[in-house]
């Protein structure tokens, strides 16, 4: 095996922690507008806002906590405590029968979900040669995609069964992914990086090999990198971060303000709204005028593999066209197609009561308003998926120095996660309380 495809199998098996965010994303959506779910656990927009940011809630506290792990044990082993403690919120979201069992079962899964969207990036940034690091951290957000619609069409088939198995079964499905990565990570090397700086340099030497010359240990390129590593981590020692206030002064290196960027490159990432879209697609595509169960869901798994294409070309070409003209280009596109959503909503649409679900919705006056509404939704999902999706990952995992990476990695993840939480919170209020606003 070349050692190229050697770095993209670690990487892409790592990439199963995005998987399992994914997949939590998009199942959730769906569950929550099942009838059988509805039967036993009846909410409005406010309880139904509790059951997703449970689970966002726990994506916080988890990303917090993954920098301290990925420290002391390694990210190779973070990546199993993560998987495994999924397992763990899997199961018992899968056999609830009570809200406080649903919440506490999200809870737990968010805690991994969280650390492990800071963990991957992370590990795949450290065992991936620079010429191709982009792409391999594109993998994570296009894991990421495939989970979600992945969900969304086992919501659809599902959603046929006349039982309560309508529901439990996308909830057990997401375990088996999980399961994958914790036996996947034996396979996977540590972080030569890691390594060195744990004075486990023999060892480095040979993951590098691995990963740059075939398993040639007196390689050029493997010499050359392991020399760069050491040198950086024998300076960095003098100098890391002893505690999370280091990050916020003002020196040199300008660490505060690459902080402020990375935080606020996942602050907006929630911001554009995609997860509003993710967590809640069944119900907006019912004010969009799709009012059958089945329909509904229809177009929310289309939806979930427009978002899951679109992603490619980042992986393709985002190491070509640069980190901040892609961000710019995704959040015009995205800007344009709300605007044009919210302005059809707004002058074609009437708002209606249902009494069954407790809600308002929207009524469009016709086909051909609610056809373009559906595509518009379409083109800004696609516009996020190439753009702000992997580029809010990327761009993060690449501005810290090694020294404060982990603690700084994991104070922008957390604050993707505290927004994240919000908009699963407050988005079901919103589309009750102001529809198209």
């Amino acid at each position: 095996m070349g050692s190229r495809a050697y770095v993209y199998i670690c990487g892409g098996l790592s990439a199963i922690g995005g998987l399992l965010f994914g997949y939590d994303i998009g199942v959730i959506s769906g569950v929550l507008t099942m009838p059988y779910f509805r039967e036993e656990f009846p909410s409005g927009p406010a309880k139904e806002g509790s059951i997703v940011s449970s689970l966002l809630a726990g994506c916080f506290f988890g990303a917090l906590a993954a920098g301290y792990l990925s420290d002391k044990i390694g990210r190779k082993y973070s990546v199993l405590v993560g998987s495994a403690v999924f397992i763990v919120g899997g199961i018992l979201q899968a056999t609830t029968s009570t809200f406080i069992q649903m919440y506490v079962g999200r809870v737990i899964a968010g805690l991994a979900v969280g650390e492990l969207s800071m963990i991957v990036p992370l590990y795949q940034s450290e065992i991936s040669p620079k010429e191709i690091r982009g792409r391999l951290v594109s993998l994570q957000q296009w894991s990421i995609t495939i989970g979600i619609a992945i969900s969304f069409w086992i919501d659809y088939g599902t959603n046929q069964i006349n039982s309560s198995r309508q529901w439990r079964i996308p909830l057990w499905i997401q375990i088996v992914p999980a399961a994958i990565l914790v036996m996947g990570t034996f396979f996977l090397p540590f972080s030569p990086r890691w390594l060195v700086d744990q004075d486990r340099d023999d060892e480095a030497i040979t993951v590098l090999a691995k990963l740059r010359a075939g398993g040639d240990r007196n390689a050029a390129v493997v010499q050359d990198e392991y020399r760069e590593i050491k040198e950086t981590v024998i300076f960095e020692r003098d100098v890391a971060a002893k505690s999370y206030q280091e990050l916020f002064k003002v020196g040199p290196e300008n660490i505060r303000k690459r902080v402020i960027l990375g935080v606020l490159i996942q602050a907006f990432q929630q911001l554009t709204g995609i997860n509003a879209i993710m967590y809640y697609a069944p119900q907006i595509f019912v004010n969009a005028g799709l009012t059958s169960s089945s329909s509904k869901l229809l177009a929310t798994g289309v939806n979930g593999i427009v978002n899951m294409l679109s992603t490619i070309p980042a992986i393709l070409w985002i190491d070509r066209l640069g980190r901040k003209p892609t961000l710019v280009s995704g959040g015009l596109l995205m800007g344009s197609a709300m605007i044009i959503i919210g302005s059809i909503l707004g002058t074609r649409g009437s708002v209606y009561y249902d009494d069954l679900l407790q809600k308002h919705f929207i009524h469009l006056d016709s086909k051909a308003s609610s056809y373009t509404v559906i595509v518009f939704i379409y083109i800004f999902v696609a516009s996020f998926a190439y753009s702000w999706g992997p580029t809010g990952w990327i761009y993060p995992a690449e501005i810290f120095p090694l020294r404060i990476r982990g603690k700084a990695l994991a104070v922008t993840t957390a604050c993707n996660w505290l927004f994240n939480f919000v908009i699963g919170q407050v988005v079901p209020i919103l589309l009750d309380s102001i529809t198209w606003g």
